[in-house]
């Protein structure tokens, strides 16, 4: 059996942070503690791995951050926080494009692993936690920006899609809508998962049916939208407002309502998600769901880079943060109840 250091934590009832501590004899631990976990590591036969032992040694001063799509404009403000906190704390950043492939994703954490770069932050990951996890428990540092992940040592930073979704169709519920479509992103994200799972929610706590034919997939792109709206009109749905799981797609849904002759929000109510910068200068301006990007960008980098020192880790590890609902003009029409 490949006995792991999170194995070790489990057995000894401590974090793996702790157990890190224990194993490079660093401070902060008490002596009841430590013998809890040189027991569990007699108990169990651990080895801590060379690598890793090394990670923490040979430091780089790098964190490798490790985004879906360099092109989504949702990942700039993220980024933009860990460049500024990284900087603060005298480390850099390396930017990896997975181009929505989990294989890149994969092939980018051998930086981590072969010791390239101190750690890594997947943003919006699309692989499976058990890889995560898997290489967590080896001793690597590992963020997480979009979802929670369940590890002692890996810090979460993840917004409410579920609620704020919620919030978006009941919104539009609330202006007259009872026929509302939903463009989600790529198939592997968490993201669009969790966004429909709120715009169900929504429709089932209205009472107003679920509609098949009104989901649509737009990868998360502006052109995305546009061909997305492009399939829902040419089916001849009945719909008056649109709810985009991001703002690329919803000025892809704003050239083809332009092309169209279709008026927003008199036609048809449209909402998006991120609060891009463009979405209050179109016009009509956009309605959005603001999420606090760059401080989700420079918290995740703080908490790890804190746990990799050996400082005391907070016991609060994991940070779901509050996003707000921005009504403008583009659903901002009250339709006939008639």
């Amino acid at each position: 059996m490949d006995v792991k250091i999170v194995d070790v934590a489990h057995r000894a009832g401590v974090s793996t942070a702790t157990v890190s501590r224990v194993l490079n004899d660093s401070s902060g631990v008490t002596a009841k503690t430590k013998e809890k976990v040189l027991q569990a590591i007699k108990e169990m036969g651990y080895y801590p791995n060379a690598v890793a032992k090394n990670l923490r040694v040979q430091k780089t001063k790098t964190i490798a951050v490790i985004v879906q799509d360099i092109n989504v404009s949702y990942f700039t403000e993220i980024i933009k926080g860990m460049e500024n906190m990284a900087y603060v704390k005298h480390y850099k950043v390396l930017i990896c494009d997975a181009e929505n492939q989990p294989s890149k994703e994969l092939e980018y954490l051998t930086l981590l692993m072969n010791r390239t770069v101190d750690a890594a932050i997947l943003v919006a990951p699309a692989i499976p936690d058990s890889d995560i996890l898997d290489i967590a428990g080896r001793g690597y540092a590992i963020g997480i920006v979009g979802r929670h992940i369940e590890h002692e040592g890996v810090p979460c930073i993840y917004t409410d899609n579920v609620k704020f979704s919620t919030e978006v169709v009941t919104h539009l519920v609330g202006m007259g809508h009872t026929s509302i479509a939903f463009l989600s992103g790529y198939a592997e994200s968490i993201d669009s998962y969790e966004r429909l799972e709120g715009y169900m929610k929504a429709l089932k706590e209205h009472r107003l049916p679920f509609r098949p034919e009104l989901i649509e997939n737009g990868n998360f792109s502006e052109a995305g939208g546009y061909e997305a709206m492009e399939r829902l009109l040419s089916r001849s749905a009945d719909f008056t407002a649109v709810y985009a799981a991001n703002d690329e797609m919803a000025l892809g849904i704003y050239k083809i309502c332009r092309e169209r002759g279709i008026r927003i929000p008199e036609d048809l109510a449209v909402v998006g998600v991120d609060n891009n910068r463009i979405s209050k200068y179109i016009t009509p301006t956009l309605s959005t769901v603001n999420q606090p990007k760059y401080t989700m960008g420079a918290l995740i980098v703080e908490k790890l880079i804190d746990s990799m020192n050996e400082d005391q880790f907070s016991d609060r590890r994991v940070f779901k943060v509050d996003s707000e609902l921005l009504v403008r003009s583009s659903s901002s029409f009250q339709r006939n109840s008639s």
